[in-house]
């Protein structure tokens, strides 16, 4: 079975982003980019999701001229947020279907 997420090493992630590995491995202990896996740094691998909130975390410290731990405190809300938009979405669903229920 293959498998439909596209996965990418730390060193394409290197070349790709143009980052330095020290500054992805400082990204990673931020908890900015998360590995899906490889036990140490040089087998870490991400998904398009980690890449995703990368290219965010960029975008938000070359913008904004934020450091990165001030990134990470952003992109933990930004998180937070979508799962709570889901989990709001998700309950609307329940809640509407429970309504047309009772018509």
């Amino acid at each position: 079975m293959i498998s439909s997420v596209m996965r990418i090493t730390v060193k394409e992630v290197c070349e790709q982003e143009q980052l330095s590995y020290a500054l992805v491995v400082e990204l990673v202990e931020y908890d900015i980019l998360r590995p899906v896996a490889g036990s140490s740094g040089e087998d870490w691998v991400f998904d398009c999701t980690g890449l995703h909130w990368l290219k965010r975390a960029i975008r938000l410290q070359h913008d904004l001229d934020l450091d990165w731990l001030a990134v990470a405190t952003v992109l933990d809300l930004l998180r937070e947020r979508e799962i709570l938009a889901e989990e709001n979405r998700l309950l609307k669903q329940r809640l509407s279907r429970f309504l047309s229920e009772d018509d």
